[in-house]
């Protein structure tokens, strides 16, 4: 089974083909502001590296969120429209989930934190059963320290990712000391092949859907929307 996947939920743009759990070809562009231009620069690059064309992939994958409401509706409006053209399955997977499965078979608690600001951030709580990743919580928007607390009561090490990481790394070490890991630096921030992982398992456990049910998540309203509302109340 081949799979195109999109990640553009964060800062990082990411696009991966991948075939049988194997990839074939992924890049990355850092730089959200760009992410309307790149993307599909991006998708024919990887096609023209790994020798295919858009007809040959069996299913899309992307990445619905949380993340960047920009950034999340541009991969999912790309997707859509692919998926649409080419007659393929779409599969919406969570961005947290895609952060998960960057670390797999790691006996810690997997803690992906996408920065939501206010001192909130995107967060599930995961880890690894019979090679299988689990979801132990629902995805929120939560505030750090409250993160923090609820983090104290687990004995297991926890492993973080997420650009959250960049901006609570000293209060994460200083709260959880040795408990406190970091994940490498090729998984801390999204990859396209785990959401290709993750689509790939859904496909071939018949769980896809239209492309028309697939849309973001987004666990708490935009800036511009509380404004909003803020005015309107007054």
């Amino acid at each position: 089974m081949k799979v195109l996947a999109i990640d553009t939920a964060t800062a990082l743009a990411s696009v991966a083909l991948t075939e049988e759990d194997k990839v074939i070809a992924e890049c990355s562009v850092s730089n959200i502001k760009t992410h309307s231009k790149v993307l599909m620069p991006i998708i024919s690059k990887i096609f023209d590296m790994a020798s295919l064309k858009p007809e040959d992939i069996d299913v899309i994958g992307v990445s619905i969120g949380p993340g960047s409401f920009t950034g999340v509706r541009i991969g999912v409006a790309t997707a859509k429209g692919m998926a649409i053209s080419l007659k393929k399955p779409l599969i919406g997977i969570s961005t947290l989930d895609g952060l998960a499965q960057n670390t797999p078979f790691v006996d810690s608690i997997i803690c992906p934190i996408l920065d939501a600001r206010e001192h909130q951030v995107n967060n599930a709580l995961y880890r690894f059963e019979k090679n299988a990743l689990k979801r132990l919580t629902d995805y929120r928007a939560i505030d750090i320290d409250e993160l923090l607390s609820e983090l104290k009561e687990y004995r297991e090490s926890i492993i973080f990712s997420g650009d959250g990481v960049f901006l609570y790394k000293d209060i994460l070490i200083e709260t959880l000391a040795e408990k406190a890991l970091l994940a490498p630096v090729n998984a801390i921030m999204p990859r396209a092949s785990s959401i290709a992982h993750l689509a790939a398992k859904r496909a071939k456990e018949g769980t896809s859907s239209s492309s028309l049910s697939v849309v973001p998540i987004y666990l708490k309203k935009s800036y511009a929307e509380r404004v909003k509302e803020n005015k309107d109340g007054m």
